[in-house]
């Protein structure tokens, strides 16, 4: 029976956006293998996107492939700040600075201006190999840095911890700023290492070098693609979390602490393993987006930028993976395809973050909880829990 006063509590603008829901509930109500069926050829004809993109979606300023590498980064960028502000509830608005950990991690250890170069044919780490194996280093320093920062600050709450993540951030960026005779300073470091993969005549130094510029399979799409490998196995590792004690503990901490930690979890334990799994994501996008540019300077982490990635996340829809991937497409597809669109001789491209806070204030007053919000169901014993619950009082078990 419908209840007389639903409508009068239903949200603003949910039947504008009820779309949004239709597909997040008919999501979650699949099984987990049944979504990967569905998955997998998703994830496959958004790999060969670059290859073919269609009219309406190609980006006539710059090159497509190059947008979604971008995309791809940020994507990663965004499942490991979801997993600090979607999954735990920490509000972290310094999240930019495990980026430009992970990225200086291989800038200094790769870039012949770094006095900590270890690259070449005489460096510890080779020339063919090097860029490898700076990733799962960057991941060790940002998920150290995670730690350092955590075992301080996490016993703060909401805006004190705000304050404190965003000032990490910024010390972050002064730090790569003035030490000079290490970071090179504003200056930058340049000819970081990257992946040597089908190096042949043409292109000379691999499809991962600023030399295969050309065609639809440049060094753009060739990114695109390893970052889409990597955000298949990130969303693996998060989901089974998810779906673990930790991601049960996370749920709890965001709903309420202190009931959380009456009921006996350890909210400090499982606060720090937030931070650590998203400063390590972090420091993975870090790396790539230092191999895919080959330089690091410290503008590219400023306040902003972190800004933008947590606006990803709200937009998406907060603990919702695949929400905040979508979320991340928006920031980053949105500004690149306005790029050279001129009306009333003003270049849309430039207006993004007007774009963006018309985006979030919309969002706020419409959609508070984001486009694809998570839909949180009993994590253990789910199906059985649904089940009993449809049932009528005849087919439950007596007591």
């Amino acid at each position: 029976m419908t209840n007389g006063h639903e409508s009068e509590r239903r949200p603003i603008g949910s039947a504008l956006l009820a779309p949004g829901d239709a597909i997040r509930d008919g999501w979650s109500a699949l099984p987990r293998q049944l979504k990967w069926v569905f998955g997998i050829p998703v994830f496959a004809l958004l790999a060969l996107l670059p290859l073919n993109p269609p009219q309406i979606l190609d980006t006539p300023g710059v090159s497509f492939g190059g947008t979604m590498a971008q995309f791809a980064m940020v994507a990663i960028i965004a499942i490991g700040l979801n997993v600090v502000v979607g999954q735990a509830g920490l509000l972290d608005l310094g999240y930019v600075g495990f980026y430009a950990v992970g990225a200086y991690t291989v800038a200094l250890l790769t870039s012949p201006a770094s006095p900590w170069n270890q690259a070449g044919p005489n460096g510890l780490l080779g020339t063919h190999w090097a860029w490898l194996a700076c990733v799962p280093l960057a991941m060790a320093v940002t998920a150290m840095a995670g730690l350092v920062l955590g075992i301080p600050t996490l016993r703060l709450r909401g805006d004190y911890l705000a304050i404190v993540t965003l000032g990490f951030g910024e010390i972050i960026r002064l730090l790569a700023d003035n030490l000079a005779g290490v970071t090179n300073g504003p200056r930058g470091l340049n000819e970081l290492a990257y992946p040597r993969f089908r190096e042949a005549q043409e292109p000379p130094n691999g499809v991962f070098s600023h030399g295969n510029s050309l065609g639809k399979d440049n060094y753009g799409t060739w990114w695109f693609w390893l970052s889409l490998l990597l955000i298949v196995v990130i969303l693996l590792i998060v989901g089974n979390l998810e779906r673990s004690r930790v991601g049960r503990a996370w749920v709890a901490i965001r709903e309420d602490e202190d009931a959380a930690e009456v009921m006996g979890v350890n909210t400090f334990r499982f606060k720090l393993w937030a931070f650590i799994i998203g400063a390590a994501i972090g420091g993975l996008s870090g790396a790539l987006y230092a191999g895919q540019v080959q330089f690091v300077a410290p503008p590219t982490f400023n306040i902003i930028n972190s800004m933008l990635f947590l606006c990803a996340v709200v937009l998406g829809g907060q603990g919702n993976k695949l929400g905040v991937i979508f979320g991340a497409f928006i920031i980053v597809y949105l500004p690149n395809r306005l790029l050279g669109v001129e009306l009333f001789g003003i270049n849309l491209g430039d207006l993004k973050y007007l774009f963006f806070g018309l985006a979030l204030v919309i969002l706020m007053i419409f959609r508070p909880q984001g486009l694809f919000p998570a839909r949180q169901f009993l994590l253990t014993y789910g199906g059985a829990a649904r089940r009993l619950l449809r049932s009528g009082p005849a087919e439950r078990p007596a007591p």
